[in-house]
C-alpha cells in the first residue's frame, strides 16, 4: 500500500550521494536490508534499501540513472510515494560481528551496526572506497564501534589501509574470532568476504542488487538462480550465495539479458 511521505531533510555525503529523511509511522517493522519501492511522480518506481531505521527514517541514493538524478533535483518539503518494506533483512544472531561495506554497500548495513550495538554486541566494521572523498558514514561509525574495531580502506591509499574492503576483511577474519559477518558491496568483493567466513565456519549473510519492478516476487525481474532477491533476498546467507552459479559473475539488465560483473 502506498504512502504519501513528505522529504523532511537532506544531506549531501559525497558530491555524488545524497541521504533523505522523512517520518514513518511504524518503525517497529523495518528490520535493516530491507528496501521500499520508492515512486518517483511521472518518471519512475525504484527499490531504495533502508539507511536509517526511526521514526525519521532515511534512504541515501547514489546517482546513477534517470531516477536517482530526479532524487538528486528534489528539495526538502517534496513529497514521494513509497511502499514497504519488503524483502529479508539482516538478522543480528552473533556477539562478535564483522561488518564489511564496500562503496554505497554500507548504507543498509548501518541500521544493522546501529541495532547490533544497542544490543550490546562487539562490531568490528571495514569500510571501503575508492578515495577518500567517497567514504560514507565514517564519522557515524567511527561513533558506534571502538577506535581499533573500525577499519578504513581506500584502493588509491587516500585514507586508511590501501586496498579493498575485502582484503582487509579476510586479514581480520583470518586473525579473528567473529561469529557472524555481514556484507555488502561489490558483488565480486562480497564473493571474496563470503568464501572466507564459509571457510572458517562463520555464518555469513550478504545484500543482494538486482533488478526489480514489483517488489512483491511476481515479475521474475530480480530472478537469481530460481530465487526472487526482492522476496528471499535482497539479504542472504552465504552458503546459499555461493551455490548460485550466477553470484559474483552476471547480473540481468532490464531487458532480461545477461551481463558480466566487473571486479
Amino acid at each position: 500500500m502506498w504512502k504519501i511521505v513528505k522529504i523532511k531533510k537532506i544531506v549531501s555525503e559525497t558530491p555524488s550521494i545524497k541521504s533523505f529523511y522523512f517520518d514513518i509511522d511504524d518503525e517497529s517493522k523495518i528490520m535493516p536490508g530491507q528496501f521500499y519501492m520508492v515512486w518517483l511522480p511521472g518518471l519512475d518506481e525504484i527499490p531504495m534499501s533502508i539507511s536509517k531505521i526511526g521514526k525519521e527514517m532515511g534512504f541515501t541514493v547514489h546517482k546513477v540513472g534517470d531516477a536517482t538524478a530526479r532524487l538528486h533535483e528534489m528539495k526538502v518539503g517534496d513529497r514521494l510515494g513509497v511502499r514497504g518494506p519488503y524483502g529479508n533483512g539482516f538478522r543480528i544472531i552473533g556477539n562478535n560481528i564483522l561488518v564489511v561495506g564496500g562503496g554505497t554497500g554500507i548504507a543498509p548495513l548501518l541500521p544493522a551496526v546501529e541495532r547490533a550495538r544497542m544490543k550490546e554486541r562487539e562490531v568490528t566494521v571495514v569500510l571501503g572506497a575508492k578515495t577518500a572523498s567517497e567514504l560514507l558514514f565514517q564519522l557515524k561509525l567511527t561513533r558506534l564501534v571502538l577506535e581499533d574495531k573500525m577499519h578504513v580502506c581506500t584502493d588509491d591509499g587516500s585514507a586508511g589501509f590501501k586496498g579493498n574492503a575485502a582484503e582487509k576483511a579476510e586479514e581480520l577474519i583470518k586473525e579473528g574470532s567473529f561469529d557472524q559477518v555481514l556484507v555488502c558491496g561489490p558483488e565480486v568483493m562480497m564473493k571474496r568476504v563470503i568464501k572466507s567466513a564459509e571457510k572458517r565456519k562463520i555464518p555469513s549473510f550478504a545484500s543482494v542488487e538486482r533488478y526489480m519492478k514489483c517488489g512483491l516476487g511476481i515479475c521474475d525481474s530480480c530472478a537469481l538462480d530460481g530465487y526472487h532477491v526482492c522476496k528471499e533476498g535482497p539479504v542472504f546467507d552465504g552458503k546459499t550465495l555461493l551455490k548460485i552459479k550466477e553470484f559474483g559473475k552476471y547480473r540481468r539488465k532490464a531487458s532480461g539479458l545477461p551481463e558480466k560483473i566487473s571486479g
